[in-house]
């Protein structure tokens, strides 16, 4: 039986701070192994080129190009501990 009480769990964006307050602690040794773990070579690789093909020649600074995988991989990581871990649903999920 769940003895779990629904304010034991985390919403979406109790979630994603946590997940920010990590990833901000973590080394880059770390942070590498958890990428590796998690995240498949082909959603990377996917990560860099839409992020190239987003962007196209749009007047973006580079700083921001470069940034951009980076977001979706931590949309990715997000969405991997959504699944993973019970979430209260919000408002907008159907």
């Amino acid at each position: 039986m769940d003895s779990e009480t629904p304010f034991d769990r985390l919403t979406r964006q109790e979630l994603a701070w946590e997940l920010a307050e990590i990833f901000d602690e973590l080394r880059v040794d770390q942070l590498n192994e958890l990428i590796a773990m998690n995240v498949p070579l082909d959603a990377l690789e996917f990560f860099a080129s839409y992020a190239d093909e987003f962007i196209g020649d749009g007047h973006v600074d580079a700083r921001t190009r470069k940034r951009l995988p980076n977001l979706m991989l931590l949309g990715y990581l997000l969405r991997l501990l959504e699944e993973r871990l019970p979430v209260e649903p919000e408002p907008f999920d159907a």
